[in-house]
């Protein structure tokens, strides 16, 4: 589903050089879950941008479904995106002027897939927005808009989902609801998820667990 091979990437400030990644190599198959852990400033966040093609590395290749990214025309990689990916990402991204539900919807409308969905109406009694579709999503307290994103980014059961911190801004309770469906994704739906966290026990859902240091990966309980 998702390969890095040999993925390097350094940022420059003036004539100093900082070395982020350092030949990272990780494949997630369909059905597994990975959470990469780490200190701030690590390149966590880095890593999964590349990963999910938003970023190019300075060399190495990504892999999507057997399709390299950087051989890809924009058209294309909006297509990828658009049908097999979910993105969870520590800015929510909504779409001022549409209320809850319309955001949540989103996606899926642009595949052309229905509305009514079991699986939406999971998303919203299991993140707690039932009684909030059709607020604007501009009067949402910072956890609530982040709920409404992780409902966007997982109502087109994606193939692979990207997320960052998704559990940032929730209580225990609701972070581990927000896991339960990442791993129901996965789990039912054949999905791969790849995870950026600092919370220990929300990484101890996935299957498997890597520490970003000095630039590499390191397996981490």
């Amino acid at each position: 589903m998702l390969r890095l091979s040999a993925i390097h990437k350094s940022y420059h400030d003036g004539e100093s050089e900082l070395l982020v990644l350092e030949g990272i190599d990780l494949d997630i198959p369909q059905g597994d879950s990975v959470a990469l852990l780490g200190p701030s400033g690590s390149g966590k966040s880095t890593l999964l941008q590349i990963a999910a093609g938003l970023e190019r590395p300075d060399s190495g290749e990504v892999t999507i479904r057997d399709q390299d990214l950087h051989a890809m025309g924009e058209a294309e990689l909006a297509r990828l995106r658009r049908q097999n990916l979910g993105f969870v990402f520590q800015q929510f991204n909504l779409l001022p002027g549409l209320n809850v539900r319309d955001n949540i919807l989103f996606q899926r409308r642009l595949n052309r897939m229905p509305d009514d969905d079991p699986w939406v109406e999971e998303l919203l009694s299991g993140l707690q927005l039932d009684s909030m579709q059709r607020r604007p999503v501009e009067v949402l307290s910072g956890g609530q808009q982040q709920r409404v994103a992780i409902a966007r980014a997982l109502a087109h059961r994606p193939q692979l989902v990207f997320a960052d911190e998704p559990t940032g801004n929730l209580h225990d309770t609701l972070s581990r609801q927000v896991m339960n469906l990442f791993v129901r994704l996965v789990d039912e739906a054949g999905s791969a998820l790849l995870l950026v966290t600092h919370n220990r026990d929300m990484a101890a859902l996935t299957h498997r667990r890597f520490r970003l240091s000095e630039g590499r990966l390191h397996p981490a309980s």
